[in-house]
């Protein structure tokens, strides 16, 4: 069940509803990654959103970025930071287009990796390796197969295929994706509009070779 709009339609989404990964507050998952030590250097947050993690890393300190080709989203995200009193910066881009400069010691995707189709997902991944050099660190939050059809879903198998030549996958672990029901997939999941779940995830680390 793929309840996540096309990529043309995420800007009109952002206007007119609140998503459902719009939750408010960090995903656990990307706080417990930057308590462990595992995000440094120049970090592109891709895929944004409303900048709760630039917002995030922004207010620790970090030299970083966020990034994501729905203009909605990115003045969500510059209201939200203002709102909280955090320098955050903030830029549209396109993911699947990702330049080679400037590049990053450190990715944070949450989400993103896995809306894409198979020839849009190597097209994603050809970019985050022009945008990172040897030893840079991906971090990829995404929903697993092993979930209630919450969003996209991707498999084990996707991950370690996407992630080939030219990278290492030093990690991939088991976690959960917090989101809030809508009214988009109330009646799928039985649970009311507002409820948050926490559901079936992967956290890939993958070194740039």
């Amino acid at each position: 069940m793929d309840q996540t709009p096309t990529l043309s339609n995420f800007d009109d989404f952002y206007k007119n509803r609140t998503p459902p990964w719009v939750i408010g507050e960090p995903q656990p998952a990307i706080v417990e990654l930057e308590r462990a030590g595992l995000i440094s250097g120049r970090v592109l947050d891709v895929g944004c959103g409303t900048g709760e993690h630039t917002i995030l890393l922004a207010r620790r300190g970090y030299d970083v970025v966020g990034v994501d080709g729905a203009p909605e989203a990115v003045a969500q995200a510059r209201r939200n930071a203002a709102q909280q009193g955090v320098d955050a910066r903030f830029e549209v881009g396109d993911a699947l287009n990702l330049g080679a400069h400037p590049t990053y010691d450190t990715v944070v995707d949450s989400a993103l990796f896995h809306i894409f189709a198979d020839d849009d997902r190597a097209r994603y991944v050809t970019g985050l390796h022009r945008a990172t050099t040897p030893g840079s660190v991906v971090h990829v939050l995404a929903l697993s197969d092993a979930g209630r059809g919450f969003g996209p879903q991707v498999g084990e198998r996707t991950l370690r295929a996407a992630f080939g030549q030219g990278w290492d996958l030093e990690s991939l672990t088991t976690t959960t994706y917090r989101g809030v029901v809508t009214e988009i997939h109330a009646a799928d999941l039985g649970l009311a509009v507002g409820t948050r779940v926490d559901e079936p995830a992967w956290l890939a680390r993958v070194r740039r070779s």
